[in-house]
């Protein structure tokens, strides 16, 4: 087995030139999810297509009616595994913005952390494929296995595009022997975790209709049924007092949890006080009899995203709103199928609407919850190098989070997917201040070197 020290020392050396190099991408304010920043994604894409011609690789930008997707091959090791390694170049919208210490596409290291939207989700993980990838070729002018590229720009806002592409592929160009993704986190910087499941998520949008103007709630409170009330009503009724969802038929599907996935949950490293506190509550709320660590990983949920409707700027504006609408996330578990809780949403919303409005239910995203094949020779040299590099084995555990991608791989490559993200939990993807520990986006560099030296 070839050692690494080589390729470290090099990554050692140009710590520096692979910050600047991260911090110009992360200055790209690649949101996917609003057409006002279309050509910040194809600019982003534009300079990791350069990035990886540079690097030798085959390279090619697919139009595939939205983002780009990019797909880069480099096939010089022949007889060896190919690795398929995926990442997403897209970020979320920044808001709020009055949040942000820093403007959020001007990158800012503070305290051994890069702060920026996007670091963690997911463009400092993706860099860090790409620059172990540069890494071995600048060191020893070749790879110890074939490597190849898939990354998308849709990731925040859908990725259709990319999932009826791999489908469409049906692993011919694609074949590949495993699936590399960062894209997710480690419960802290000493312990790695190698994800076996994610959830899927349903995504709704609901607007409830009322007058078809505006009213003024001295004349006609009390008389019109006011959308915001309907809305709030039927946004109560979603769950009960015990955290548990009331959609009938919401959990004929849920697998019960076994004892050794319980087992594996307490055994991750989780401070329940300190987690708390690092939110800025005394204490948590959710599904009753369930800890923390399951609820945020193994078992579904409802949550309210956004809510409009009426006046909200400054001072007073006694008005009746024409409508009112939210946004609803449920989070699923492996068996839950996406479309058919998405309907269960619809009928339940329908039928608990208060009178006098009118129910509009939007389905803007579904993806199904996967257990992930996590066996075999390339997995096991995979655990072995993400230890050499943390000084620990990686923990198996279930993903809160949804990615769409994992279960088309799982279906389509037939090979094993190997969520190994370098993210630590209190990164805030998604939220104001998002950042990267440095120390992580060196170690993960170093990682991936590792894991393609180590495969056998």
């Amino acid at each position: 087995m070839q050692s690494s020290q080589d390729v470290f020392d090099r990554i050692e050396r140009e710590k520096a030139a692979t910050l600047d190099e991260l911090i110009e991408l992360l200055k790209i304010p690649s949101i996917s999810t609003d057409p006002a920043f279309a050509e910040e994604v194809v600019r982003c894409s534009e300079v990791l297509v350069t990035k990886l011609k540079h690097l030798g690789f085959t390279t090619e930008s697919l139009d595939l009616g939205g983002h780009p997707l990019i797909y880069g091959e480099w096939m010089g090791a022949p007889g060896r595994p190919t690795v398929l390694m995926y990442g997403h170049y897209d970020v979320q919208p920044a808001d709020p913005l009055d949040e942000w210490r820093h403007p959020p596409f001007e990158p800012v290291v503070e305290d051994g952390y890069l702060i920026a939207r996007g670091v963690t989700d997911d463009k400092a993980q993706m860099f860090s494929h790409l620059k172990a990838v540069e890494a071995l070729l600048a060191e020893r002018g070749s790879l110890p296995v074939n490597v190849k590229f898939l990354l998308e720009g849709e990731e925040e806002s859908g990725g259709q595009s990319i999932l009826r592409y791999v489908r469409e592929d049906g692993g011919r160009r694609l074949a590949c022997d495993a699936v590399l993704i960062s894209d997710s986190d480690m419960p802290s910087p000493q312990q790695p975790l190698l994800y076996y499941g994610v959830r899927g998520i349903a995504y709704m949008e609901l607007i409830v209709h009322g007058p078809n103007r505006d009213l003024h709630s001295g004349m006609f409170g009390g008389a019109v049924a006011n959308p915001l009330n309907a809305l709030s009503k039927i946004l109560a009724g979603l769950t009960d007092s015990k955290g548990r969802i009331t959609i009938p038929g919401f959990y004929d599907d849920v697998r019960r949890l076994v004892d050794w996935e319980r087992q594996e949950a307490a055994g991750l490293p989780h401070d329940e006080a300190e987690y708390f506190a690092d939110l800025g509550l005394e204490s948590g709320f959710g599904e009753e009899g369930y800890t923390t660590v399951e609820r945020i990983a193994m078992r579904p949920t409802c949550d309210v995203n956004g809510i409009w409707g009426g006046y909200q700027g400054e001072g007073m504006k006694t008005v009746l709103p024409a409508s009112a609408g939210a946004k609803v996330s449920m989070r699923l578990v492996p068996d839950q199928d996406a479309a058919q809780i998405a309907e269960l949403f619809e009928q339940h919303v329908r039928q608990i609407a208060p009178p006098g409005v009118r129910v509009e239910v939007r389905k803007m995203d579904s993806a199904n919850g996967v257990l992930i094949d996590t066996e075999g020779p390339i997995v096991e040299a995979a655990m072995a190098a993400m230890a050499d590099v943390w000084g620990a084995r990686p923990l198996r555990a279930r993903g809160g989070g949804s990615l769409p991608i994992v279960e088309v791989f799982a279906d389509e490559l037939k090979v094993p997917v190997m969520l190994l993200g370098f993210g630590l939990p209190g990164d805030g993807p998604h939220s104001p201040n998002e950042r990267y520990a440095l120390g992580q986006l060196y170690g993960g560099i170093r990682s991936v070197v590792r894991i393609l030296d180590r495969i056998p």
